[in-house]
C-alpha cells in the first residue's frame, strides 16, 4: 500500500492518504495555466475525500468549469500553495497538486486533458493519451 502525503510550501497545510489514484492527468485548461503560472496543471485524483487526512486550514475560491460546475481551488493563506480541488458535481472526490506531494515521482499521469487549448510551448506528457477536453 502507498501513502500519499504531501502539502504547501510552507508546511502549513499537510494531507495524506492511503487511497490510490483513480485519475492522473496534466490538464491543458485555460484555467489551469492562469492558475499555475505555465502551460498547464498536474494532478491525482482520489475518489474518496473522507479518507484524505487534512491538516490546516486552507483559503478557498471556486468558479465554474468547462461544464459550468463549480470547482473550488484550496491554497495555502500563507504560502499562496495551490493543494487540492473539489468539485460540486461530485463531492466525494478530491484532487491534489502533484507538485505538492512530498515525493512527486509517484505521480504517474495517464492523459493529457484540453490538449487543444495547450500553448505550442507546452509539450505535457509527451507519449500520454491526449484529449481535446475532459474524457467522459
Amino acid at each position: 500500500m502507498t501513502r500519499y502525503s504531501g502539502g504547501c510550501a510552507c508546511g502549513a497545510i499537510r494531507y495524506e492518504t492511503d487511497a490510490s489514484p483513480v485519475f492522473e492527468n496534466h490538464c491543458q485548461c485555460t484555467q489551469c495555466q492562469k492558475r499555475s503560472g505555465t502551460g498547464h496543471g498536474s494532478y491525482l485524483t482520489f475518489p474518496e475525500r473522507a479518507q484524505m487526512r487534512i491538516t490546516g486550514t486552507a483559503s478557498e475560491w471556486s468558479l465554474a468549469g468547462d461544464s459550468g460546475t463549480q470547482k473550488t481551488h484550496a491554497f495555502c493563506p500563507v504560502c499562496g500553495t495551490p493543494v487540492f480541488l473539489t468539485f460540486a458535481a461530485m463531492p466525494d472526490i478530491i484532487a491534489v497538486h502533484a507538485a505538492s506531494l512530498d515525493d512527486p515521482d509517484l505521480f504517474r499521469p495517464k492523459v493529457v486533458t484540453y490538449a487543444a487549448r495547450a500553448p505550442a510551448w507546452d509539450v505535457a506528457g509527451p507519449g500520454l493519451a491526449r484529449f481535446e477536453g475532459m474524457p467522459g
